[in-house]
């Protein structure tokens, strides 16, 4: 027998499967907040309540965003140049919604206004071209040759704004859309705040952009995108009342069918406890009723057309009590996950309705993307080479940082120890249930001079806890004491702790190595082919977001798995519980750690390796993100870092990894 043997057993071998239950765990509290949720919007019958629940809303999202960054007065803005088009002109400018955070935006003007008219502000979904990519250009061109002002801007991470392009290398370091907004997406959660925060942001400064100027009536401003383009306008209707109409695209659905489905999503789609507070993509609608809203969708979307359906259906009764039943439409085209010429068309004929007072429609020949350099605001095509110390999420976050640090540092060490200490006992213990563990010893094996046993118990009423305890042969029939090893990958990662394992037990300490929930042998099955589970937008990706909405974290629940199996070691054969060792290594250390300062049965902790602090790398603008998600406690820094629950325990210093491992 060998340490990779045992790496391959599984409990499932034995007794139950133990690899589905923490997704089933997330689903099931997932289900319970939907069905409570629409319990609520049930009850919403008249204008009144419907107007009371709108305002709650609306302050409860951004609220749960970090809040907004401060801003006030004229948006400073730059024009780079002007283009001229059949019908209309396009002004390619450098807005700045925050200081030297600069956005690349194109201003479609039609030829030959009047006075103000109605316009649309145009939000990107994830290409990378972003405002020049020729599906967008089209809606663009329509919407101004049927005689709207159009604004369309590049998101974080699109377009000219790559956060991670290196002029050294002429390419970003890490990878544009998705990969970038996750990467400073990741870093905002330890300080209570969300990517989401920031992509809002640049949205409601455009709209102040637009309400100013000449051209624009501000009170006939629209807001269009799909997918991400469709979440950034889902983001914009749920925060700011001054839209007067809105189409979202390829985005609405519902929370539970999205779910189901297994798919992950990007760092500004994942709001911090929306499910728990009972929302869901209803509510984005909800949040315009009863001014027009036109939900754009098409039927072979990864967004699952059924849950677009049930949401506008359900809110159907809500516009037709407020006495506009025909001021929510759905339109749907047969395609896949596009701003498909069709969606385009039903988008135009609802703006110039709704903001122009007719309907227009645009002839094909007139719509003609393009290339994208003709449509660059900045000289090279990125905001990074033209202005080195332009600002990005990464920026800001090192900002909310030194704030947070600042705060904390007014109270006294013991007085912040003690806080730390509670508010992280609430996390851990928030949505957790106490059961019986009992625990079952259920394989045996034996590796070189140690013996191993398996054994499993129950965490909580649908997650079973798993670990492997080893001790050497000599001591057996003896109570020794033990050390709880977590380390990234649990028992599935023996091999490469060989050496410490036998010199621990030589030493006369029994070790148990422990599978918190979705490691080791627990490790979920894939949802989707070629996606390991641990990797970017893997299942533990996807599962540690399902609890971010929930208002809980994987980080979390982990720690909890770390106290409960110090309960277990109480009813374990041969071991003495009155003298137990924590051993953290990795990033799946932290666990330990964390459980270490709620606990004082843990009598030492011995760090192998692993984060010195959580501020080093927030601080660090490139690490490496596999499984980052499962490392994420949110809000923790605005409370303590690792050094705050650490100082003056009882501690042994080990080795320390680079904090950007």
């Amino acid at each position: 027998m060998s340490f990779r043997d045992i790496e391959a057993a599984s409990p499932g071998d034995w007794f139950y499967d133990v690899r589905d239950q923490l997704k089933w765990h997330v689903y099931r509290r997932s289900e319970r907040a939907f069905a409570a949720g629409d319990a609520v919007r049930d009850g919403l019958r008249d204008a009144e309540t419907v107007a009371v629940y709108q305002r709650r809303l609306r302050e409860s999202f951004v609220a749960s965003l970090g809040g907004l960054p401060q801003s006030s007065g004229a948006l400073p803005c730059r024009t780079t140049g002007v283009l001229d088009a059949d019908g209309y002109r396009i002004e390619k400018l450098l807005l700045e919604p925050r200081p030297q955070a600069v956005v690349t935006a194109n201003l479609y003007v039609p030829h030959g206004l009047d006075g103000p008219t109605g316009a649309v502000l145009f939000l990107c979904g994830h290409a990378s071209a972003a405002k020049a990519y020729p599906e967008y250009q089209a809606v663009c061109q329509r919407l101004a040759l049927a005689g709207l002002v159009v604004l369309a801007q590049d998101p974080i991470g699109q377009g000219e704004r790559f956060s991670y392009w290196e002029p050294s290398i002429q390419a970003p370091a890490i990878g544009e859309c998705c990969p970038d907004h996750d990467h400073s997406g990741a870093q905002c959660v330890p300080l209570g705040d969300s990517q989401a925060r920031y992509m809002l942001h640049d949205a409601i400064r455009s709209l102040d952009y637009l309400s100013a100027r000449p051209e624009v009536d501000p009170t006939r401003i629209g807001v269009t995108g799909n997918s991400g383009g469709g979440t950034q306008s889902s983001l914009l209707m749920l925060a700011d009342a001054r839209l007067a109409a809105a189409a979202p695209g390829t985005f609405i659905m519902n929370r539970q069918t999205y779910q189901l489905s297994g798919g992950a999503q990007d760092a500004e789609q994942i709001w911090p406890g929306f499910t728990a507070r009972g929302y869901d993509h209803e509510d984005i609608l909800l949040a315009m009723a009863p001014k027009p809203l036109c939900v754009l969708a098409v039927t072979g979307d990864f967004f699952p057309i059924e849950g677009t359906r049930r949401t506008v259906e359900r809110c159907r009764r809500v516009w037709a009590a407020l006495g506009r039943p025909d001021a929510l439409e759905l339109v749907e085209d047969q395609a896949d996950h596009a701003y498909t010429p069709q969606l385009a068309r039903a988008a135009t004929r609802f703006f110039t309705r709704h903001l122009l007072g007719r309907e227009v429609s645009v002839e094909e020949s007139r719509v003609a993307p393009r290339p994208a350099e003709q449509l660059w605001c900045t000289r090279a095509g990125q905001v990074r080479e033209e202005f080195p110390s332009s600002r990005w999420v990464f920026d800001e976050n090192l900002d909310r940082l030194r704030e947070a640090e600042s705060a904390r540092a007014e109270t006294p060490a013991p007085e912040r120890r003690a806080r730390a200490v509670a508010w992280l006992r609430e996390k851990v213990g928030a949505h957790r249930e106490r059961c019986d563990l009992n625990p079952r010893f259920f394989a045996s094996w034996r590796v070189e001079r140690l013996e191993a046993t398996g054994a499993i118990w129950w965490s909580q009423p649908d997650l079973l806890g798993h670990g492997v305890l080893f001790r050497d042969i000599d001591r057996r029939g003896r109570d020794v004491p033990v050390t709880v090893a977590v380390w990234d990958g649990g028992t599935a990662c023996l091999e490469p702790h060989a050496a410490w394992l036998r010199e621990t037990c030589a030493g006369g300490r029994a070790v148990l190595v422990l599978d918190v929930s979705g490691s080791g042998a627990l490790l979920p099955h894939a949802l989707h082919a070629g996606t390991a589970p641990d990797r970017f937008y893997g299942v533990l990706h996807k599962l540690a977001d399902d609890l971010h909405w929930l208002d809980d974290s994987l980080c979390a629940l982990r720690v909890w798995d770390v106290l409960r199996c110090l309960d277990v070691l109480a009813e374990w054969p041969g071991v003495d519980a009155s003298d137990i060792t924590l051993y953290a290594a990795g990033v799946h250390g932290l666990y330990g750690r964390l459980a270490a300062a709620l606990d004082e049965r843990v009598r030492n902790v011995v760090v192998g390796s692993g984060w010195r602090c959580m501020a080093e790398w927030v601080g660090s603008r490139y690490y490496d993100s596999r499984d980052i998600k499962s490392a994420l406690l949110p809000g923790m820094l605005r409370v303590f870092d690792l050094p705050d629950i650490e100082e003056g325990t009882r501690r042994t210093g080990g080795a320390e990894a680079d904090c950007s491992s």
